[in-house]
C-alpha cells in the first residue's frame, strides 16, 4: 500500500471515529437534511452565515465511517469560506468524484483525501452525501438532499 494511501486512510478513519462540529449549532440561520438510502445515511447540517460568509458549521446524523468523515472535513473546511466558495468548492469536489478526469483546486486541502473513495464506486455517494446536504442549506429549499439523482 503506498505511503500516500494509507494516509488518506488514516485522515478518514480519523475523522469518522472523532468527528469535528458533531452538534447542533446554536443560532444556525441554514439548516438540511440529508439521506443516502443506499447505505443508510442520514445526516443533519447546520450553517450560520452572517453577511454571505460561513461562520460557522456542524453537523449531526449517524452512517458509515466514509460519510461521517466526509461531513467532518465539510465542516471544517467551510468555516470561513463565502457561500460563493462553498458552491464552486461542490462543483469542484462533485465533478471530481464522477469523472476519471480530476483538476481538484489545491484549495480543497485535505478533502482531497476522500478521492480515494472513486476506488469503490459504491461508496461514491456515501462521501457526497454531505455536500448534497451543503448545497440544499445554501439553497434554502427545505428540501432533503439525497444521493439518487440521475448522475450518482
Amino acid at each position: 500500500m503506498s505511503d500516500l494511501r494509507e494516509l488518506y486512510q488514516e485522515v478518514i478513519v480519523d475523522h469518522s471515529r472523532h468527528p469535528r462540529n458533531f452538534h447542533a449549532l446554536t443560532g444556525a440561520n441554514r439548516q438540511a437534511d440529508g439521506h443516502n438510502p443506499l447505505c443508510g445515511d442520514q445526516l443533519h447540517l447546520y450553517l450560520k452565515i452572517e453577511k454571505g460568509v460561513i461562520q460557522e458549521a456542524s453537523f449531526e446524523g449517524s452512517g458509515c465511517a466514509i460519510s461521517t468523515a466526509s461531513a467532518s472535513l465539510l465542516t471544517e473546511f467551510l468555516q470561513g469560506k463565502t457561500e460563493a466558495e462553498a458552491h464552486a468548492m461542490f462543483q469542484c469536489f462533485h465533478h471530481a468524484m464522477m469523472t476519471d478526469v480530476c483538476e481538484l483546486d489545491p484549495a480543497l486541502g485535505k478533502l482531497l483525501v476522500l478521492m480515494g473513495v472513486k476506488e469503490f464506486p459504491a461508496r461514491v455517494k456515501c462521501a457526497t452525501l454531505a455536500w448534497h446536504t451543503l448545497e440544499s442549506a445554501l439553497k434554502n429549499n427545505h428540501v432533503i438532499a439525497n444521493t439518487e439523482s440521475e448522475n450518482e
